[in-house]
């Protein structure tokens, strides 16, 4: 698989009141186009700032972040994020908020049938059709963030980067939103970074989980490969062994080898 997404020794060290704090160092990772990627580890381990370096949101201060051999130098349109927070703006229908994002990327250079079109056509993809003309107030929490996600499809970014889309959703909403990622992602071939501190749901989702060492200095401690087939189904999955060693791999890494000192008192 062809590197997309190229990380060489990554590092952010921000100013603080107290002094420089070191987030990140000596991070290395390649991904590859089409690949789905999950960030886990403890609270603190720069998780979302590495997401953060890789949308250009950050500045990285040691290294070099690369997209198709290109420097990424601030946010663009060829990366979307998806934020824990749908941040839909509330005045807007669900199309208008997609619509906004549409016209911000396509509306030098198409029609405007054509990005009615465009935006129709990224909330079909997450089953919100019927519910273009809502605003989000009248819409339920996994709604919302499958208008964010239709969002972010609809500029058809290169890389999609997501900071736990479903962290904030109860279990059975989350467990939906899994499965409908899932068919999206193999519908559109979409190459994924997503931060998560659920490990059923790395496991579920990733080709690869990178798990982060704790804080400060944070760092890639492992990477496991998930070779389990797609299409993936999470009840057979439940009964696969294969499954469970990969799902005990990450706990072992997350709860023995990366445990605080106070967590083991």
């Amino acid at each position: 698989m062809q590197n997309y997404v190229q990380i060489e020794n990554a590092g952010m060290v921000f100013s603080t009141r107290k002094g420089r704090f070191t987030a990140l160092t000596g991070i290395n990772l390649n991904v590859g186009q089409g690949e789905f990627i999950t960030l886990i580890g403890h609270s603190g381990c720069g998780k979302s700032t590495l997401l953060n370096l890789v949308a250009g949101l950050l500045d990285a201060s040691d290294g070099v972040l690369l997209l198709a051999n290109k420097e990424i130098k601030g946010p663009g349109p060829e990366r979307a994020v998806v934020f824990q927070n749908h941040s839909l703006l509330p005045w807007l229908t669900a199309f208008e908020n997609v619509h906004l994002a549409v016209e911000k990327v396509f509306g030098g250079r198409e029609t405007r049938a054509q990005l009615k079109a465009r935006t129709r056509a990224a909330l079909d993809l997450v089953g919100l059709g019927h519910a273009a003309a809502k605003l989000p107030g009248e819409i339920s929490g996994g709604m919302k963030q499958r208008v964010g996600i239709a969002r972010a499809l609809a500029m058809e970014p290169k890389v999609l980067l997501m900071d736990e889309p479903f962290g904030a959703l109860d279990a059975l909403t989350r467990a939906h939103l899994q499965d409908e990622l899932m068919k999206i992602v193999a519908a559109t071939e979409s190459t994924v970074i997503m931060v998560t501190h659920d490990v059923d749901e790395a496991v579920l989702l990733s080709d690869r989980i990178v798990m982060m060492t704790n804080g400060p200095a944070a760092t890639i401690g492992e990477i496991l490969g998930v070779d389990l087939p797609r299409p993936r189904e999470r009840l057979q999955l439940a009964h696969d062994p294969h499954y469970s060693a990969l799902r005990s791999q990450v706990l072992e890494f997350l709860y023995r080898r990366q445990m605080r000192p106070q967590e083991a008192a």
